[in-house]
C-alpha cells in the first residue's frame, strides 16, 4: 500500500484546506496486478474507487459464465459514486485489465464530503451529468455502429476529459485491451485501427495510440 498521490484528482484542489487533510488521511492506496477483481458484484459499497494509474474495465456477467464490459476507466478517473449515494450493492465487477494503482475514498469520508464541501457536491453533479450522457451514448452506438465505429467511440470516450482529466491524446492501450472494452476481437480491433489510422484520426505505436482528431473519432460513422 502506497501513500495517496492527489495531482492525479481534478476534484481535490477545489477542496478546502481542512478537508483535504481529512481525504490524505482517510484514502488507502493499493497495487493490483492485470486481471485482479477490485470490487465483486453483490459486495456492500464501501468505497469510491479512483485510478490513480493502469485501466479497470466495469462488467456484468451472467450464470452462464458470460462477460460483458460496461466501460473502461483510464487514470484519472473516479467510479462507484451512484451505488454509495443510493446505499445499494454493487451492481458490477470492477477488474484490472493490466498493472493499475487504485485509491480507495471510504464511504464515511466520501459522505462527510458531500456534508461539508459544496465544491465536491458540484463535482459530483458535473461527473454524474456526465457519466449519463456517456451511458445512453455508448447503449446508442452498442446497437447500431459497426466494429470500426465501435473503437472509434471507445476511443473518443477514454479520452473524454471531463470524466478522465488525468487522460491525454496519448493512451497507453494495447489492441486487446481495446478489443475488449469495444467488444471485439484483437484481430477486428487491428483492423478498425488501420482503417482509422488511413483517415487520419489517429497513429498507432508499440503498446499505444495516439488520438490526432478527437472530433472525428466521437463521429465517426455517423
Amino acid at each position: 500500500m502506497t501513500e495517496f498521490a492527489p495531482h492525479f484528482s481534478s476534484w481535490f484542489p477545489l477542496l478546502s484546506p481542512e478537508h483535504q487533510k481529512r481525504v490524505q488521511q482517510d484514502i488507502k492506496v493499493h497495487q493490483y496486478p492485470p486481471g485482479a477483481m477490485i470490487v465483486r458484484k453483490g459486495e456492500s459499497s464501501d468505497h469510491w474507487i479512483g485510478v490513480v494509474e493502469g485501466l479497470i474495465r466495469i462488467s456484468v456477467g451472467n450464470a452462464d459464465g458470460k462477460v460483458a464490459a460496461l466501460i473502461g476507466i483510464p487514470s484519472g478517473g473516479w467510479v462507484g459514486e451512484g451505488s454509495l449515494l443510493k446505499k445499494e450493492q454493487r451492481k458490477y465487477d470492477i477488474i484490472t485489465l493490466r498493472t493499475s494503482t487504485i485509491a480507495k475514498m471510504p464511504v464515511h469520508t466520501f459522505e462527510w464530503l458531500l456534508d461539508n464541501s459544496i465544491p465536491f457536491n458540484r463535482y459530483l453533479l458535473h461527473l454524474l451529468n456526465e457519466r449519463v450522457g456517456h451511458f445512453v451514448g455508448k447503449a446508442e452506438h452498442d446497437r447500431l455502429l459497426n466494429a470500426d465505429a465501435r473503437i472509434a467511440r471507445c476511443l473518443a470516450e477514454l479520452c473524454n476529459s471531463r470524466l478522465y482529466p488525468g487522460i491525454s491524446n496519448r493512451m497507453e492501450i494495447t489492441q486487446e485491451e481495446l478489443g475488449y472494452l469495444a467488444r471485439v476481437s484483437r484481430q477486428r480491433a487491428n483492423q478498425a485501427l488501420k482503417k482509422l489510422e488511413a483517415d487520419g484520426l489517429l497513429s498507432v505505436e508499440y503498446g499505444a495510440i495516439c488520438v490526432q482528431d478527437l472530433a472525428g473519432l466521437e463521429n465517426f460513422g455517423n
